[in-house]
């Protein structure tokens, strides 16, 4: 849902013309960046935090982008769980404060039983879902084209490069949202030459492909908006309910009208922010674990998530969600860019960073100065345009900068370094290949000499002492006494 409200802020403030190029240049970037991290995520069975630390950042380096994309999931968190109290409020009366405290302890017993749960929950509810959003609105078309005119019209004023750019650095924060695909696509099955055909077509359409989709809906956010702007005012135009309520009116029976446009709306909302919640807990986790050594268990970091999101939506952060969001934009891109150039460009095309992915401490160098020198450069001066530090001339244009500087940084960092900060080490103690014969992660299991546990051949190093070791088990070894010299 949250795409149709940030379709309709930006076709209602620039203009339908403005805001459909503004969503088709962000729908390109997004899926050009997002494409080798899905690939890597899909072929190597890995997170994107573990993808970012051996694309440039290191085993601590990371944590910047793991805080980064923890922000993401309870900003929209928080965005979702607004657009779901507002359609309690619609509906049923209930008070805003009531309604985000609802939708967020709502997501808890959902989200605590991990990914399988999640997965179940997106497939039964899917055909409903889409029932719901598309029928009503081929129905519309078909009734009142001229709505279709209205729409394409809306603040006809000439198309703005400014006006482009300003509605595109919001929808550019959706960039982050390849690292929630990346929690489903890092279970993909191994890549053979029978499924060849299949797993490509599945690894593009959940990962980048999600972008399509998302375009889409905000391109018809922007549609609903216009259509019931006369009926509710601009400042309830951007709210989902009043949209599809709106559209319901059409051609359903009055006293249908609320309770489907609830329906949808809160299950919209589940579905996008179990995930907000379990992707957030991960990053958090990640983070605190490598910082302080301890693990304390992803449920306390789902507790934390959501209480971030509950402080936000009870400080009415939907009244100022295009702000927000423009200035988040600018640390998201950075991250992503510049794990997506140091895949593409010096993986690949300089051959100076390695091609099979590493996320194993004592494996890699602490910080790598090509990641993190790349991400704050380009965050730093996309912020400072943003703020208007360089003049009002350029301000509108942060995107650029966001995108420009980590595609020309980090191979030129990757050329002064020579790429001598990737690996620590270029041996894990191990004999055995990570990668089978056809390029997939080895499923050899072996046993961990500190909780006991097997795991499969990627997850494991040789320990300092004997035996293998887990990474998990490697990560919270306070003495480092299984780090390998």
């Amino acid at each position: 849902m949250a795409d149709f409200s940030i379709g309709a802020g930006i076709g209602l403030t620039h203009g339908t013309g403005n805001a459909l190029l503004a969503i088709g240049f962000a729908a390109v970037v997004i899926f050009v960046t997002g494409f080798p991290l899905a690939y890597y995520a899909a072929r190597y069975n890995i997170d994107l935090d573990l993808i970012t630390r051996g694309s440039g950042f290191g085993y601590y380096g990371s944590v910047l982008t793991s805080v980064v994309f923890a922000s993401f999931t309870f900003i929209f968190f928080a965005l979702e769980g607004s657009i779901m109290a507002q359609g309690l409020r619609y509906a049923l009366g209930l008070p805003l404060w009531l309604g985000y405290l609802a939708s967020t302890l709502v997501i808890i017993p959902l989200v605590i039983y991990g990914m399988k749960v999640l997965a179940k929950l997106q497939s039964w509810t899917n055909p409903l879902w889409l029932l719901l959003m598309v029928a009503p609105l081929l129905f519309l078309v078909v009734k009142e084209p001229e709505s279709v005119r209205k729409w394409l019209e809306y603040g006809d004023n000439g198309i703005s490069l400014a006006a482009v750019m300003l509605g595109a650095g919001v929808c550019l924060s959706l960039m982050a949202q390849i690292g929630e695909q990346i929690d489903y696509l890092r279970f993909m099955p191994p890549r053979t030459a029978e499924n060849r055909r299949a797993w490509w077509t599945a690894t593009i359409l959940a990962g980048p492909g999600w972008v399509v989709f998302g375009a889409v809906k905000q391109a018809i956010g922007v549609f609903m908006a216009v259509y019931v702007l006369d009926a509710v005012g601009a400042v309830a135009a951007v709210e989902p309910i009043e949209q599809f309520t709106g559209v319901f009116k059409q051609f359903m029976p009055p006293w249908l009208v609320v309770p489907l446009a609830l329906v949808l709306v809160v299950l919209s909302q589940v579905k996008i922010n179990v995930t907000n919640a379990y992707s957030g807990s991960l990053a958090w986790t990640n983070s605190f674990t490598r910082v302080t050594k301890r693990y304390p268990g992803r449920l306390v970091f789902v507790l934390v998530n959501l209480a971030i999101a509950l402080v936000l939506m009870e400080a009415d952060m939907f009244s100022f969600l295009n702000k927000l969001l423009s200035f988040y934009f600018n640390c998201a891109m950075a991250w992503v860019v510049t794990v997506a150039t140091d895949i593409a460009i010096n993986k690949y095309v300089l051959k100076l960073s390695p091609k099979q992915p590493e996320f194993r401490r004592g494996m890699l160098y602490a910080v790598n100065p090509v990641g993190v020198g790349s991400f704050l450069a380009s965050s730093i001066l996309s912020i400072s345009v943003y703020f208007g530090l360089f003049g009002a001339a350029i301000q509108p244009y942060s995107p650029l900068v966001a995108v420009g500087i980590p595609i020309v940084v980090t191979p030129l960092l990757a050329v002064v370094t020579k790429g001598r900060f990737y690996l620590r080490r270029t041996d894990d103690g191990i004999t055995e290949p990570m990668l089978d014969e056809d390029g997939n992660p080895s499923g050899t299991r072996y046993d961990c000499v500190v909780c006991g546990e097997s795991y499969e051949r990627p997850d494991m190093t040789a320990s300092a002492v004997g035996g293998t070791i887990c990474s998990l088990c490697l990560s919270t070894d306070r003495e480092g006494l299984h780090v390998l010299r």
